[in-house]
C-alpha cells in the first residue's frame, strides 16, 4: 500500500486499532484491511508494589491510555498529515488474570491485583481440590475466592469482577463482555459449550452459601464472547475518554476484549492444534493448542483456550525479561557515567550479541530471574540473585548468557511435563521485545525447548498488533471464515518466519546450566526466608 492508498484508508475509517496494555508498556497499533500496520503508539509504565501487592493505579490506566492513544494519533499526523477521525473496529487487550472487583454502582472496591500476586495459595488449592481443574493463583475467581476466605471487608459489597482488558473495555463501550481466551483466566472454560464449566459454577455456588454468600457467579463474571463477535461500540462518554482532544467520534465497533496470550497467539498464527508459541515480556509463557485432553491434572500447567474458545495448554511463568532488562540498564547507565553515553536499544542489542561468544553452559556461571514468586518451582516471593564459584568463568559473555538462560529455565521446567504428556507439535513461534536482536534469545529459546522455534517481523511488537488483527477480524467475519482460515488467507499469506532449530552445543550447555539451576533452588528458597 503506498502513501495515497494508506492516507485514503485512515480517512474512510477502513482500519483497525489494537491497544495492549502491557506490563511495562501500553501499545497501540494501526493496521489497514491487510494487516499492514500504518502507524504505532506507546506509553510506558509501571506496576506499583503497595500493601504487599502488585498492583496500577486507575488513574494510571487512563492517563495510560490516552497518552498511547495520543501517540498514535501523532504518529498518523506525523506520517500522512491526517487527524484521526474515525477507524473501523478497535479491540482491547491486556495483561491476563487478576482481579477488579465493582460494586453495584461500578465503583472500583479495592486496587487492581495484577496476575503477579502469589498471595492466593490457598484459594487456588481449595478450587484445584473442589474442580479437579488446576486453578492457577492468578486467575481471577482464585482472587476472588481468597478474599473471601481472608474475609475481606469489601466482598460483601462486590457486584461483578473483571480483568483489566474487560474493564476498560466496559468503560468505554458500556458492555461488560469478555473474549473467551481472557475469560478462561477468570474462571475455566468448558470447551464444548466455549463458556463457563456450568458443573464448576455451581458447586463453587454451593461452596460461597456456605459461607454466606448467595452470588450468582454467572451475574458477576463477564458475558464470553468468541473472536469475530460484535462487542459494542464506542460511546460518546468513551470517545472523549480515549481521545479527550474530542477529534474521535462515537460509533466505531469494538470486537471482544482479550488477554495478551490471545493476542500472542493470533500475532504468531498460532491458533491452530498441535501450534504453539511463547509470548516473552515481564512474564513469559507457552501455549499449545491440544488436539486432546492432557492424561492428568498439573497444578504446573494451565488450561486455557485461544480467543475461539479451543483448548490450550498454558505454561505461565511470573518471572521474563525484567530483571534481563535491570542489568541492560544497569549497563546503559554506566555508558553515560563513562562519557559515552549509549541508547538503551544499543546497549541491549550489544549485551545480547555477547552472549553469543560465552560458552554452551555460561562458564558455570548460574542467575535467578525472580522479581516476584514463582508457582511452578514454588516459590512465594522473588528474590533475584546472580550465583557463580572461585571457579566459573566470570566473563560479560558468560555473564548475559546465563542471564539469557534464566529466562527460560522455568518455562524448560513446564515444558518437561507437557513433554512426558506427549503432547503433539508441530510448530513453535516467538515474539515479545526480547526477539527484536536477531537470531540470539530465539536460538537459546530453541536450545531450551529442545525444538525449532520461528520468528517474524512482526515478533517486537506482536500484542497490538495481533489486537488489531481480532478487530479486522470483526469487520471481515461473515460467518464465512474461522479465525484460523481468516489468519492463514488473509493475514499471514505472504508472511515468512525465520526459523532456528536447536544448537547441539547450545542444548548440551542448557541442560548443564538446568542442572545447576535446580540444584541451587534451595539457595533461592534460602534467599526468600532470610530476608
Amino acid at each position: 500500500m503506498n502513501i495515497n492508498q494508506a492516507r485514503a484508508a485512515i480517512r474512510e475509517g477502513r482500519t483497525s486499532v489494537g491497544i495492549e496494555f502491557g506490563s511495562t508498556r501500553i501499545k497501540a497499533a494501526l493496521i489497514d484491511a491487510d494487516a499492514q500496520v500504518l502507524a504505532w503508539g506507546s506509553h510506558d509504565w509501571e506496576n506499583q508494589f503497595a500493601d504487599r501487592l502488585w498492583t496500577y493505579s486507575v488513574d494510571a490506566i487512563w492517563a495510560g491510555l490516552q497518552e498511547c492513544y495520543a501517540d498514535l494519533a501523532n504518529d498518523v499526523r506525523q506520517r500522512y498529515g491526517l487527524e484521526l477521525t474515525t477507524i473501523g473496529a478497535i479491540g482491547i487487550s491486556a495483561m491476563m488474570h487478576g482481579y477488579l472487583a465493582f460494586d453495584a454502582a461500578g465503583e472500583l472496591l479495592v486496587p487492581f491485583r495484577t496476575w503477579r500476586n502469589t498471595n492466593t495459595k490457598v484459594a487456588a488449592e481449595e478450587l484445584t481440590e473442589l474442580f479437579s481443574y488446576n486453578i492457577p493463583q492468578r486467575w481471577s475467581i482464585a482472587h476472588l475466592h481468597q478474599a473471601v476466605v481472608d474475609s475481606e471487608e469489601h466482598v460483601s459489597q462486590v457486584a461483578s469482577i473483571n480483568t483489566l482488558a474487560g474493564y476498560v473495555h466496559w468503560v468505554l463501550t458500556g458492555e461488560r463482555v469478555i473474549g473467551v481466551g481472557d475469560a478462561s483466566g477468570m474462571f475455566p472454560i468448558d470447551p464444548v459449550t466455549k463458556n463457563y464449566n456450568s458443573r464448576m459454577l455451581s458447586e463453587l455456588e454451593l461452596l460461597l452459601a456456605e459461607k454466606g454468600f448467595d452470588w450468582r457467579l454467572r451475574e458477576l463474571l463477564p458475558k464470553v464472547l468468541p473472536a469475530g463477535a460484535g462487542a459494542g461500540a464506542l460511546t460518546t462518554s468513551g470517545a472523549l475518554l480515549l481521545d479527550p482532544t474530542g477529534k474521535l467520534a462515537a460509533g466505531i465497533a469494538f470486537c471482544p476484549p482479550e488477554g495478551d496470550a490471545g493476542t500472542g497467539m493470533v500475532a504468531t498464527n498460532s491458533v491452530a492444534r498441535r501450534t504453539g508459541n511463547v509470548s516473552a515480556g515481564t512474564s513469559i509463557f507457552a501455549m499449545i493448542v491440544l488436539e486432546r485432553d492432557l492424561k492428568e491434572l498439573h497444578t504446573e500447567i494451565d488450561m486455557v483456550t485461544t480467543p475461539a474458545g479451543d483448548a490450550v495448554a498454558m505454561v505461565h511463568c511470573n518471572n521474563g525479561a525484567s530483571e534481563l532488562n535491570e542489568w541492560c540498564s544497569l549497563f546503559e547507565e554506566f555508558s553515560a557515567a563513562a562519557g559515552e553515553k549509549v541508547d538503551s536499544q544499543t546497549v541491549f542489542s550489544a549485551l545480547l550479541a555477547k552472549a553469543l561468544e560465552a560458552k554452551s553452559d555460561a562458564g558455570g556461571l548460574l542467575a535467578f530471574n525472580n522479581l516476584s514468586g514463582e508457582p511452578i518451582t514454588g516459590l512465594e516471593a522473588g528474590r533475584p540473585l546472580f550465583l557463580r564459584t572461585p571457579e566459573s568463568n566470570f566473563t560479560l559473555a558468560n555473564f548475559m548468557r546465563a542471564q539469557l538462560y534464566a529466562v527460560f529455565a522455568t518455562l524448560h521446567l513446564g515444558m518437561r511435563i507437557l513433554a512426558d504428556e506427549e503432547v503433539g507439535l508441530d510448530k513453535m513461534f516467538a515474539h515479545g521485545g526480547i526477539f527484536r536482536t536477531k537470531g540470539v534469545a530465539q536460538r537459546f529459546l530453541a536450545a531450551a525447548l529442545g525444538a525449532p522455534v520461528s520468528v517474524s517481523a512482526t515478533a517486537g511488537e506482536g500484542g497490538p498488533w495481533g489486537m488489531a488483527v481480532l478487530a479486522s477480524y470483526l469487520l471481515a467475519n461473515d460467518g464465512h471464515l474461522s479465525l484460523g482460515e481468516y489468519l492463514n488467507t488473509v493475514v499471514f499469506a505472504q508472511t515468512e518466519f525465520e526459523t532456528l532449530a536447536p544448537d547441539p552445543d547450545d542444548a548440551a550447555g542448557f541442560g548443564k546450566y538446568m542442572e545447576r539451576y535446580e540444584a541451587a533452588l534451595a539457595v533461592e528458597q534460602a534467599a526468600i526466608a532470610h530476608s
